[in-house]
């Protein structure tokens, strides 16, 4: 089971620091512009493999559909790359939208996962299409505005525990396999349905920083105890872009930026190169200063400190990093600069980002 701390407590920057929040890896798998899909998920085994011996412990992925720049659409399958290309680390996806899915197809493709990699998989639900309504239609999905998710959730979990006497479908590969399920948000109705089930809650402040606090109040609050976890457990989601100085890592966000600015004008494009200078109107401003409110881009001293603000504000007992960073070997870099960090925190012994 995780343990969170009680709800409230808000530890002081030092303290935080010595202990240094676990931290994740979510990986987008982006298409840069000039490369292809099968180039973004040989980077992403590549990341996995570099994060692993790092010691990170935790690795995702997520489900989009019809985004030129994001190559984890199959998410199952792009798990299954990168699973069988490390021994150790957790893998999961961060998540797998559900409504677009029959909850038996989801405990099938991620209980074969957990029967071929015992111990190391998990799955985060979301309530989103991860898509437009014109993608969500593509793929069969009724679009019943995500009423169903509740009960979907419970189905999906009932297919992961031992099967009944005389249960009419079992998932196989999945049934008795105890696939960990965490419930992903942006909103507080995540934070209400996590609460409810006694499950770990993950918070997309990465994109959809709005409602943090409030989805977090609600959802420590209202939390139950359950089989999974006895304690309430937010992981909450960042934009980071580590590198050796502040100019850098500046020069490197702008990738980032022109992305966020390119899905919000509806223009979805492969994932940018950075540019100096980059200049954006008092509109774009507004749509970025909303969606990448809780990013962080610095040296390793700034990203120290914008670290510990976030952890103090938030109590947060997790983070999940994502690094769109243009060049591969840059956002290898960046997750070795956090690594360093978790080193130096730990007295300089081996950095473990637990799960």
């Amino acid at each position: 089971m995780h343990s969170g701390p009680k709800a409230g407590a808000h530890p002081p920057c030092r303290a935080i620091l010595s202990r240094m929040i676990p931290i994740s890896i979510l990986d987008l798998a982006p298409i840069p512009e000039g490369s292809d899909a099968g180039v973004a998920l040989r980077n992403s085994l590549d990341l996995a493999q570099h994060a692993e011996r790092l010691g990170y412990r935790r690795y995702w992925m997520a489900e989009h559909h019809n985004l030129p720049g994001i190559a984890s659409a199959a998410t199952a399958v792009a798990l299954a790359h990168v699973a069988a290309g490390t021994k150790t680390i957790t893998i999961g996806a961060g998540g797998v939208m559900l409504p677009n899915h029959a909850p038996l197809i989801i405990a099938e493709q991620f209980g074969t996962l957990a029967a071929l990699h015992p111990g190391r998989v998990e799955l985060a639900l979301g309530r989103a299409p991860g898509s437009d309504q014109i993608t969500a239609r593509a793929m069969r999905r009724t679009l019943s505005g995500g009423d169903d998710f509740p009960n979907d959730v419970v189905e999906l979990m009932h297919y992961f525990q031992p099967p009944e006497p005389n249960q009419a479908v079992v998932a196989v590969p999945g049934a008795g396999l105890n696939v960990p399920i965490w419930i992903l948000g942006s909103s507080t109705y995540g934070a209400q349905l996590a609460a409810m089930l006694g499950l770990p809650y993950g918070f997309a402040s990465h994109f959809a920083p709005g409602m943090m606090m409030d989805a977090i109040a609600i959802y420590r609050q209202r939390f139950r105890p359950s089989a999974q976890l006895d304690k309430p457990h937010v992981m909450l989601g960042l934009n980071l872009v580590a590198a050796d100085t502040d100019e850098e890592a500046r020069f490197l966000f702008t990738s980032t930026q022109q992305s966020f600015l390119n899905i919000r004008r509806g223009r979805p494009a492969k994932l940018p190169a950075p540019v100096e200078g980059l200049r954006i109107d008092a509109y774009g401003q507004a749509m970025l200063d909303d969606a990448l409110a809780c990013a962080i881009h610095g040296g390793p001293d700034k990203v120290r400190r914008e670290l510990a603000a976030f952890a103090e504000r938030t109590g947060a007992d997790a983070f999940m990093v994502t690094s769109n960073i243009h060049e591969h070997a840059k956002r290898k870099r960046s997750f070795e600069i956090l690594a360093e960090l978790q080193g130096h925190a730990n007295n300089g012994t081996t950095p473990q980002f637990a799960g």
